[in-house]
């Protein structure tokens, strides 16, 4: 079964430190955002996880805009390709020589910005 494509992506938000807990719950709203980390200085670290690219410079868009954020920058993208669920692979054995990850049919593109 193929499943659909997911990005993810990591964003760094620099807000201004007493703006930090208004735009916590902003961006909390967002259904496909999570807070990973913040900082006293007005850092917050967020992930995004997503089946369209599109959607997230619409959230980093709408994070710019945010009242107290200086700004919003992508510091990570992955695109996880759907895969195939149904093949039967034995990856008990490696043969692999080159210390890569086994080629089982899972295909992952990253880019990092």
């Amino acid at each position: 079964m193929l499943l659909p494509e997911a990005h993810i992506s990591s964003l760094i938000v620099q807000v201004s430190p007493e703006h930090i807990e208004e735009t916590k719950k902003r961006i909390e709203a967002f259904d496909e955002a999570e807070i990973y980390g913040v900082s006293d200085v007005g850092k917050i670290v967020v992930v995004l996880v997503t089946q369209a690219e599109g959607f997230i410079t619409d959230v980093i868009e709408k994070i710019n805009n945010m009242p107290g954020v200086l700004g919003a920058s992508m510091v990570y993208h992955q695109i996880d390709s759907g895969t195939d669920t149904d093949t039967d692979t034995d990856t008990s054995i490696n043969t692999n020589k080159n210390n890569l990850a086994p080629d089982d049919g899972y295909s992952v593109s990253e880019e990092q910005v």
